[in-house]
Formats: structure tokens, sequence, C-alpha cells
């Protein structure tokens, strides 16, 4: 799912204010309808308290005339005339004296205690909300009930119309800011974001708003110096780009040249080193051919020179066998075939450890092996014993070239992961460091001329690569040489 969509400007300042708005206008409403009904229901307590006191004069001085029915005449008069309800008359004991209007509102008035004084009592009677008034006068008092009627409806005409005039001012107040807002703010960052994508299209100018706030246009200025030195560091780029592009063309055409060169120096070398050791015997053979054809030659001698030939032919046999054994080296387990035989580490070293003791170079050599026992490698035994017994007859050769009185050489075996790691070390010259990285090639020996093809290393590191290991010599090693042989566990 995408992120939810974001409002828009517009939309946020619109909220913005209506929420400013109500923030201010609701309580000032509620403030503003208390107040108007307070001061409504405060001019109707003072009406009322100034209709009970008339009624409460007239009463007394209609008393005061002698007449017997003139206070029921003036309480009839004055019932159902600006809102009152019932009056009733006490008198000084709490006496009732007589009452007019409605029966319940009258018999709900009760004489006022000694001393009363005018008062204004929010009473409910049969006209609805309304008051009672009571009046202290001449020789008794005078309690008056009035409905408020029709006021209390002009004071809530009077709250819903300061509640339209609030609204409507909100709503004009809301639809000019945004207006004003859009035309100062909105537009012109619009009008900036549509030229920024333009420059993001494609363009090369960045056209920006000049009306708007002082800000946004020193934002819009400040924005397109910004753009101008991203296309000017773009120009540069492409240019470097350009350069490396066309610098990587170069290098390309002179690796390539380089591999081409590097292909035929192997080949000469390669071409080199089978002349030199193949052009030898048969130059022998050649030799001992043309006396064998001058003839003349006693029997005996006849055999000798046969038995030479014979020997340069092996000669040249064993050079060719060991070029054919490096150029294709056989590869146990390739799909199709049968699963390599593991090679039991222990008794390969025991057995080129048996191999090697005859061998007149190493007549006083120490032969050390420490392998851990029940190690299998994924090479068969004869593989695995042509490798070591390759690398230890180059050991004792090396040590044989110094004509020590002694020498040691030893072989170790360890498990490493799911690898095992075998080491081939004598204590003899060690290799040149120039011949270091180009040891494993063909033709590449430090033996003397005819003591060597210089094709074993190079087949012993076919035959471990073949299995899925690792060759190589360990170049920190200062006291004589080191060959590491990593190969998978079986």
């Amino acid at each position: 799912m995408g992120e939810p969509r974001q409002a828009g400007l517009r939309l946020q300042i619109v909220l913005a204010l209506a929420g400013l708005l109500l923030l201010a206008f609701v309580p000032m409403f509620f403030a503003v309808a208390s107040l108007s009904r307070a001061t409504v229901l405060d001019l109707h307590e003072r009406s009322a308290r100034a209709l009970g006191r008339a009624i409460a004069t007239h009463v007394a001085d209609e008393r005061e005339s002698g007449d017997p029915h003139a206070l029921e005449r003036a309480l009839a008069a004055h019932v159902g005339l600006g809102g009152v309800d019932a009056i009733c008359v006490f008198g000084p004991g709490g006496t009732r004296l007589s009452c007019a209007g409605s029966p319940t509102d009258t018999g709900a008035m009760t004489a006022p205690t000694a001393g009363a004084v005018e008062t204004a009592t929010p009473a409910h009677g049969t006209g609805g909300r309304g008051y009672e008034i009571t009046t202290p006068a001449t020789g008794g008092t005078v309690v008056t009930r009035l409905r408020l009627g029709g006021e209390s409806d002009r004071a809530a005409q009077l709250v819903q119309l300061t509640a339209l005039y609030m609204v409507t001012f909100a709503l004009a107040l809301v639809v000019f800011a945004y207006f004003a807002l859009t035309r100062l703010i909105v537009r012109p960052v619009e009008q900036l974001v549509d030229a920024a994508d333009r420059v993001a299209s494609g363009a090369r100018t960045l056209r920006v708003p000049r009306r708007g706030a002082r800000e946004l246009i020193e934002l819009g200025t400040s924005v397109q110096s910004m753009t101008e030195k991203l296309l000017a560091e773009e120009a540069k780029l492409l240019v470097k780009v350009g350069e490396l592009t066309e610098t990587t063309t170069r290098l390309s055409q002179t690796q390539a040249q380089l591999v081409r060169s590097e292909r035929m120096a192997s080949v000469g070398r390669l071409a080199a080193g089978v002349a030199h050791e193949i052009g030898n015997p048969i130059a022998a053979i050649i030799g001992l051919q043309e006396l064998l054809l001058d003839g003349d030659l006693p029997a005996q001698e006849s055999r000798d020179f046969l038995r030479r030939m014979r020997k340069e032919t092996e000669r040249i046999h064993v050079v060719l066998r060991d070029l054919l054994d490096f150029a294709r080296p056989e590869r146990p387990g390739e799909p199709g075939g049968p699963p390599p035989t593991p090679a039991d580490v222990a008794r390969v070293a025991d057995d080129v450890a048996s191999l090697v003791r005859p061998q007149k170079a190493f007549r006083s050599v120490r032969i050390e092996t420490d392998v851990t026992p029940g190690l299998e490698v994924a090479l068969p035994a004869p593989r695995l014993t042509q490798v070591l017994l390759n690398m230890a007859m180059n050991a004792g050769a090396a040590i044989a070239s110094q004509k020590r009185e002694d020498g040691r050489m030893s072989v170790r075996a360890r498990a490493d992961g799911g690898r095992v790691r075998i080491e081939i070390e004598d204590d003899g010259p060690g290799v040149p460091p120039e011949l270091r990285e180009r040891l494993f090639e063909p033709f590449v020996t430090t033996k003397a001329v005819g003591e060597g093809t210089g094709l074993g290393l190079a087949v012993c590191r076919g035959l471990v690569e073949s299995a899925g290991g690792e060759v190589s010599l360990d170049a920190g090693y200062m006291d004589g040489a080191r060959f590491v042989v990593v190969l998978p566990a079986a």
C-alpha cells in the first residue's frame, strides 16, 4: 500500500482558519448569549417590580376610599394586563384579604413573613414561567404573579441573531483569508513547484515567481541560484563521464592488447620450454643415428648407442606425458561419471615417506609426518600421492643442492572447516623471490638444466584444482619452503 495522500496547502489553510475561528467565536458566542439573556431577564425583573409597586399603590388607594367593593374591582382591573396572572392582598397578620386571577396561581400564593421587603422570585404558573412580586403596601402586602410571555422569546431571538451574525462574519473571514493567502502564498509556491518540475523534466532554466511575500520571492531566488549551480555541476559531471568513458575504452583496448601479448608470451615460453626439453634429446638421437648409419661399429657399441637412443626417446615421452597431464588433468567426479574415491591423507603421507626415504637425496634428511587420523579428501589416492611425492622430491633436491650433512622435511595435515589443509615444509634454500609468482607455470624450475622439466608443480596445480582445491607457496615462511594444499574433505 502506498503512503496516504497529504492534504493540500489550501485545505490546510482553510482547516487552520476554521479551527482558529471556532476557538475565537464559540466562547464569545456563549459569553454574548449569556450576557444578553441575563440583561433581558434583569429588564424583565425591573419591569415586574415597577408593575408590582404600581398595583400596590393602586390597591392602597382603593382601600382608603372606604368602598368595600373597590378593592375587588381594582384587582380585577389589573388581572390580564401587562402579563398579570393573579393578585392577592394580605393583611398585617398574613390574612388573605382579597385575590383575583387564576385560582391555581392564587391558591399557590402565601402570605409573606412579617417585615417583608420587596422581592422578585421566579415562579411557574398556569401562564408559564414568570415572577412572583412581593410589594409592601399600607396596611398589608400585595403579591403579584406575572408571566414572561413573549419577553423570553425576544431574548432567544436576540441570541439567534447574535449567532447568525457570528457565523456570517466567520464565513466571510474564512473566504477572504482563503483568497488572500492563496494569492500571497499558495499560488507563488505552486508556481515554484511547477518550475522545479519542469527543470526535473529536462528544462535548462528555472523561472521563479516574482509576486507574493518577500520571503517567498527570496526563496524562489535561492532555488533558482541552486538550480543554476546544479545544472553547471551536471554539465561538468557529463564532461567527466565522457572523459571517463573514453579512458575506460582505451583501458579496455590496452587490456585486450596486454592479454594478447601475455598469451603470446605464454605460448612463446611454452614453445621455448618444449624446444629446450625435447631439442637436446632429439639432437643426441640424431647424432647417435649418424654414427650407426656410418657403420663399421662393434656390435656391443651399437647396442650401447641404441640403449642411449631409447633413453633419450623415453625422456621425450616423459616430457610430452607431463605436458599432457598439465593440459588435460583428470577431473574425478564429473557429471555422469563415477564419484571420486576418497583418499586417506595419513596413509598417503606414510606411503610418500616410504617412497622417498631410499632415495639418494634423502639419505641425510629427517622426514616427519603429523597428520590427524581419519582425514579423507575428495581426490583419489594415486593423484594425491602424485602431488605429495612431487613436492617431497622437490624438497629433497633443494636440501641436497646445499650439500648439507642434515636436513628436515615434514608433512602436516589437519581439518580446516569443511576442508583439509596439507603442508609440505623443508628447511632448504627456499624459492627465489623472482620465481614465486611464476612457480606453478610450465617449465619454471629451480633445478639445474637437465635435472627437471619444470612441469611437476604445474601438473600438481592442475590435479588439485580439478578436485576443487587450491595449492600455493607460503610466502611468509622464511626458513626454507612451505607449500600449502587445501582440498575439500570427503
